[in-house]
């Protein structure tokens, strides 16, 4: 029976659990540390169910789940022993995101963010580094710049201003990191070794911002990643570092061979492999279910919904273990050789985009087969169709990646931003 408008066969988003199989078991296991982390993970599931309207709709994730999430250590992943954090493997993460994203994709991206942020108290001082983590409930984000940004040296340290955007997390956060050049007192440009505009980030508190409400999207609508604004902020030497270069790495883990340009893809698309996951299953679920007006037997008898459906699950299992499997075998080479090769990062980049792309696809196709029962709110599709685009849109997504690995296979020269 049709309760509310909701088309029949389909239970409402909130009656939705996480299955016991949602979590795989994984090759990742100090001594049962990441078993018990995905457990805690697990154990949370329903309670994040139970928040996502309320997260879709205020774009905040309520403050009782996020002591929850904090609690459960799951904004900690990346961040070293030296200051409590798990200083996890990459795999770990990868399968918190996913398993978070098949309930809520704003959440899993929020942890997928602020985890990778984290990485930067590698290239802390030791004694800073503490001064921030430390605190259990620390949680930093960051965006990137929207127009003039700049930090002026001073005496002790820098006077930062500018805005920044897409700060995804931002509005739960502690900390907040600002990415810009650096002048000199004169406002002359600092240049670093190769004689490029020497960038830095700069970490303050997060009320030391000033917020803009921007984020009137589509999807991913939890996220709140909003603009933040500084003036002429006062940030301490030893607040500021060169992300992503070894030359400030204060950490001999192998995971901190890892910048956050491989690390972020691997997150993201995790989310998207999560998302349209969920999609297609559900979709069985109602296919199996659904007569629609003018057929004879269940959606799921069409032998073009049977052969559509088995394309998508193809297409969506298979750009998952390549994922996996290439963040796998690349994790083990750095545990051996402590680096990461532009061999490895491209074919992460690879990896990941072509994972991102398959999901949409799968989602795709999971939302058109469904029909009018996809478009209700109600359901367990139009939210993650949104989503899911909404993923797909942003830098991880783009399929210039595409070329990008294409020129490197070629041996011609290639642009190494998002690599």
């Amino acid at each position: 029976m049709a309760r509310g408008g909701v088309p029949r066969g389909l239970p409402r988003n909130r009656d939705r659990m996480m299955r016991a199989k949602d979590i795989p078991a994984g090759e990742p296991d100090e001594h049962g540390a990441d078993a018990r982390f995905l457990a805690r993970v697990r154990a949370l599931l329903p309670e994040i169910a139970a928040s996502a309207d309320a997260i879709e709709q205020t774009q905040r994730i309520p403050e009782p789940l996020l002591r929850k999430l904090v609690d459960a250590e799951m904004f900690r992943l990346f961040l070293p022993r030296s200051v409590g954090g798990r200083e996890g493997h990459p795999l770990t993460y990868m399968r918190m995101a996913e398993a978070v994203a098949k309930i809520d994709a704003s959440t899993a991206w929020n942890l997928g963010q602020n985890n990778v942020c984290g990485i930067v108290a590698a290239y802390l001082a030791p004694e800073i580094a503490r001064a921030i983590f430390a605190d259990p409930r620390a949680i930093l984000a960051w965006g990137p710049p929207e127009g003039p940004t700049r930090a002026i040296a001073c005496e002790g340290g820098y006077r930062v201003s500018g805005r920044w955007f897409f700060a995804s997390g931002g509005r739960h956060a502690t900390w907040l990191g600002a990415y810009c050049p650096v002048h000199e007192a004169d406002g002359t440009p600092r240049l670093g070794a190769a004689g490029q505009p020497a960038k830095r980030v700069f970490l303050f508190p997060a009320q030391a911002a000033t917020w803009f409400d921007v984020w009137n999207v589509i999807g991913l609508r939890g996220t709140a990643s909003d603009t933040f604004a500084v003036t002429d902020l006062f940030v301490p030497e030893g607040y500021s570092v060169i992300r992503d270069d070894n030359v400030e790495n204060h950490e001999a883990g192998w995971l901190y061979c890892f910048t956050s340009r491989s690390l972020y893809p691997c997150g993201f698309a995790s989310v998207a492999l999560g998302v349209a996951r969920t999609m297609l299953d559900e979709f069985v679920t109602l296919a199996r279910q659904k007569t629609p007006r003018g057929f004879a037997s269940p959606l799921g008898q069409n032998a073009a919904i049977q052969s559509g459906l088995g394309r998508a699950e193809a297409a969506l299992s298979s750009s998952r273990t390549h994922l996996f499997q290439t963040m796998s075998e690349t994790c083990e080479a750095v545990r051996r050789d402590h680096r990461v090769s532009l061999d490895q990062r491209m074919a992460i980049r690879l990896a990941a985009t072509h994972a991102i792309h398959q999901a949409r696809l799968a989602g795709e196709f999971a939302y058109e087969a469904a029909g009018a029962s996809a478009i209700f709110a109600a359901n367990p599709f139009e939210r993650r169709f949104r989503d899911l685009h909404t993923v797909a849109q942003q830098v991880q997504g783009r399929a210039s990646h595409f070329e990008t690995v294409g020129q490197f296979l070629l041996g011609l020269e290639t642009d190494h931003t998002f690599v």
